[in-house]
Parts: C-alpha cells; sequence; structure tokens
C-alpha cells in the first residue's frame, strides 16, 4: 500500500531538496551546510547572500555559477515555476560589471 499525502502539504512540494529543478547532489548539500533543508525556506532567501555565506563557510570563493544557481532555486520557491540556473547568468554578469 502506498503512503498517502497529508492534505495539508503543498503539491509540487519539495520533500527532499533534490527534488528541486537545479539542485543535484552537491548543490543540496551546500544547502544544508547554509541551514536548508525545505523548499519554504529558500522563499525568503537572497541567493546573493547565500553564495556569500558559503563561500565564508568553506573559506574559499566558489563558482560564481553556484549564484546562479541560488537564485533559480529562489526563484522557484518564490514563483513556483522552474527557470535553468543558466538563464540567470546575463543579470549576474550584468551586476558584476557595474
Amino acid at each position: 500500500m502506498r503512503p498517502t499525502r497529508s492534505p495539508s502539504r503543498r503539491v509540487g512540494h519539495a520533500d527532499r531538496l533534490q527534488d528541486i529543478p537545479n539542485v543535484g547532489p552537491a548543490t543540496a548539500g551546500d544547502l544544508r551546510r547554509l541551514g536548508i533543508t525545505r523548499l519554504e525556506q529558500l522563499a525568503r532567501r537572497d541567493p546573493e547572500a547565500m553564495y556569500r555565506a558559503l563561500c565564508r563557510k568553506d573559506g574559499r570563493r566558489h563558482d560564481p555559477c553556484l549564484r546562479d544557481v541560488f537564485a533559480a532555486v529562489v526563484y522557484y520557491a518564490k514563483i513556483g515555476r522552474a527557470r535553468t540556473w543558466w538563464s540567470f547568468t546575463p543579470e549576474r554578469k550584468r551586476r558584476d560589471a557595474r
């Protein structure tokens, strides 16, 4: 018998971080290290601040594309639609150029 879903659970809720579009095992680990364990927590986060916090925590600069991945997962948490992480790259590069 299959377990039933709780009626209070939102449709599309990601029970696991890897269920979120653009999140694989490595990114899921990064999110957990930032204290994020659920999709709902991402809707209140700032992708830039997440990136800086992870760099500080690890004592090194991560690939800037990780900022785009964080932007994609925060977007998904807020809007409910998936976008590829690389669709956020041009915007990040414009911000960085200023």
